[in-house]
């Protein structure tokens, strides 16, 4: 079935789709990484997102049971050179093109995706449509630019918990607060309060590894419930969106900091920057990949990440706030701490199932900040 790509600034792409009919819309980024594509698809900071993967076949190897990084598809459409509909992998449950049309995502195959992610490169991540029902170019360009851009939009609503849950095997339970406002913590472990905008679980199941008790909690989860809920630490999830929208989490933030360590990743990394003074801008075509090389400022070491952000702090002229990590492709901010609060963060993600696993120490870090010993 003939599809065609358009993005807002009159760049057009022909392809076909390999999951039906479709027609939708978003911000068109390109990820470098050569797998992980069930990480990425079942990520929720894709969210608002058409995903081109520079990789040229995709789902050679399937949909494998225990994969997922949450309940469903986040991201709005995934743009492949080639898609394999008949996956090698004894894991493997599921086609591609099946999981996706399963979760009602649409996917296009057959782009030039090197034209596609040049174009991103040169120009910026843009607003773009793909559609099989709409075959003009010059009305799906319309189309694009009348989307919003990502900057302004806050989009955690759409994949944040509603209530508290606690992560069991490959599946969540939600929770209750016992009457004194208590969280049910599970066995064995230091008690965290987890804000949920949109968590991937391989975070919790890292925590989890590194002797955390997690309950993840929705976004307006007051100062005042954590504080009654028994926990001895606040972490900060990944999301989507613009973290310039978020006032009153970012506020929140700030009051827990004077109360409990407080640790983030990714967009709760951006919510830390933001409630110690830094400012957040949008980043041209942003980091979506596997291979980023990053300055481990604690040691020295030169560590290999993954990264999936399109907004970065800036710490400039904030006093008391020391930059822990640095990107060697850019020199953007990939981690912060504070000198007077047990307060730290970092922009990629340690945690990645797909990725390289240079930098799980964080999670050994994390443990150090409550025991005083960072």
């Amino acid at each position: 079935m003939k599809a065609l790509l358009a993005l807002e600034n009159g760049f057009t792409l022909e392809g076909s789709s390999f999951t039906g009919e479709f027609e939708t819309g978003g911000e068109v980024i390109f990820n470098t990484g050569m797998c992980g594509y069930q990480e990425l698809l079942t990520d929720p900071s894709y969210c608002g997102q058409l995903v081109c993967l520079t990789y040229p076949q995709i789902g050679n190897y399937g949909i494998a049971e225990g994969d997922n990084e949450s309940e469903g598809i986040h991201m709005r459409a995934l743009l492949v050179k080639e898609c394999c509909k008949e996956p090698s992998n004894w894991r493997s449950i599921m086609s591609l093109p099946e999981f996706m049309q399963r979760h009602g995502v649409p996917g296009m195959e057959g782009l030039d995706t090197r034209a596609l992610a040049i174009e991103v490169r040169r120009n910026g991540a843009m607003r773009g449509m793909i559609s099989t029902k709409d075959l003009d170019r010059e009305s799906l360009v319309r189309k694009a630019k009348a989307l919003p851009t990502m900057e302004g939009q806050n989009l955690v609503p759409f994949v944040c918990a509603k209530a508290p849950w606690v992560l069991e095997g490959d599946s969540r339970r939600d929770v209750v607060s016992a009457p004194g406002g208590q969280l049910p913590f599970p066995d064995g472990g230091t008690p965290i309060v987890v804000y949920d905008f949109g968590i991937k679980w391989n975070i919790v199941r890292l925590l989890k590894r590194e002797g955390f008790a997690p309950v993840m909690v929705p976004p307006q989860f007051s100062v005042q419930e954590v504080l009654n809920s028994g926990a001895q630490a606040v972490f900060l999830s990944n999301g989507p969106g613009d973290p310039a929208t978020l006032t009153e989490e970012t506020a929140t933030v700030r009051e827990l900091m004077q109360h409990m360590p407080v640790v983030g990743i990714c967009l709760g990394h951006q919510l830390i920057g933001r409630a110690l003074g830094c400012t957040t801008r949008k980043l041209k075509f942003g980091h979506h990949g596997c291979n980023h090389p990053v300055l481990d400022k604690f040691n020295g070491h030169v560590e290999i990440s993954s990264q999936n952000h399109g907004f970065c702090v800036d710490i400039e002229g904030v006093p008391d706030v020391e930059a822990t990590h640095v990107n060697l492709n850019d020199g953007t901010l990939e981690g912060l701490r504070s000198l007077k609060l047990p307060v730290m963060s970092v922009q990629f993600h340690p945690e990645a199932a797909a990725g390289p696993n240079d930098t799980r120490n964080f999670f050994h870090r994390f443990r150090k900040l409550l025991e005083h010993k960072l």
